[in-house]
């Protein structure tokens, strides 16, 4: 299965990022942490014409540490890029976020020439929970489904720093399917663009390759299967996903690892280290 998806919107979404760019002081690129390399728009390196840039990896709580120190170490090799892990929802995270655009932008934040930060990012990264925890209140549409934000928004925080809400954006041609399909565990993908077996068994042959004693320990399984089939068969079993005559309904038992690895119940868990994020042009392991 080819994983397709860019909603309408987004091409649109494309034309009004790269004018505001024009606009902005700071940009401000939202990442999920567990998959930095994947859950980032490649189009930014060319639209951000050289501005400032923070490379906010949020999620950080559900991330392994260790592969986020990691990220964090890579990604500030680029020049005018700044990394930061943080939880959306936690104000004492986020308010590193604030210091840091000012930081950035040591001529504005004044009186009548505040910081102008454009936030940006791929669909369901955080960038309007993000939002939302810097304004103290509901500016922006929060969901657990991405394409939630359609159109560019811009907020006051009347703290010196004025944000520019954007649409989530993909890039049009998602040719990297091992990416697409990292994006598709970690909840980016719209439902409708995929199948929760498959990614179920990607996502199970990654864990059994990276976490196996994670799989063992959620679901009290004393000898792990070699298969990633017989690994959603097993943790099926262990959710009650079953049906008539005690089979395990494989869809319910993929979409149901699906969402508690989403949820950080299997622990804390990155799904890409920057030394194994390659781009390719086929996914080899036959989805």
């Amino acid at each position: 299965m080819t994983i397709r998806w860019y909603p309408g919107h987004m091409s649109k979404g494309h034309e009004q990022i790269s004018e505001l760019v024009r606009k902005v002081d700071v940009i401000i690129e939202i990442l999920d942490a567990r998959l930095p390399f994947s859950s980032s728009n490649h189009l930014l390196a060319e639209l951000r014409r050289n501005k400032p840039c923070i490379k906010v990896l949020n999620k950080n709580d559900l991330a392994d540490p260790v592969v986020t120190k990691s990220w964090v170490r890579n990604i500030q090799k680029e020049s005018g890029v700044r990394a930061l892990p943080l939880s959306a929802r936690q104000l004492s995270e986020v308010k590193q976020l604030i210091s840091l655009c000012r930081h950035l932008a040591p001529n504005r934040g004044k009186p009548g020439l505040p910081v102008r930060a454009m936030v940006f990012g791929i669909p369901n990264v955080g960038k309007s929970t993000l939002i939302n925890t810097l304004a103290g209140k509901c500016m922006a549409k929060v969901g657990d489904k991405p394409a939630i934000t359609v159109h560019a928004q811009q907020i006051d925080l009347r703290n010196g720093i004025v944000l520019f809400d954007t649409p989530g954006l993909l890039w049009p041609e998602m040719s990297d399917q091992t990416g697409a399909y990292r994006l598709a565990t970690s909840g980016a993908i719209g439902a409708n663009a995929l199948d929760y077996t498959t990614v179920g068994l990607f996502a199970a042959e990654y864990m059994l390759q990276r976490y196996p004693e994670l799989l063992k320990s959620r679901y009290k399984i004393v000898e792990l299967p070699d298969s990633p089939y017989d690994v959603i068969e097993a943790i099926g079993r262990c959710l009650g996903c079953l049906a008539s005559g005690g089979v395990v309904d494989l869809h319910r038992a993929a979409e149901a690892f699906l969402r508690e690895l989403r949820a950080g119940k299997i622990g804390r868990i990155s799904f890409e280290e920057p030394e194994t994020a390659i781009p390719c042009s086929e996914h080899e392991n036959g989805i």
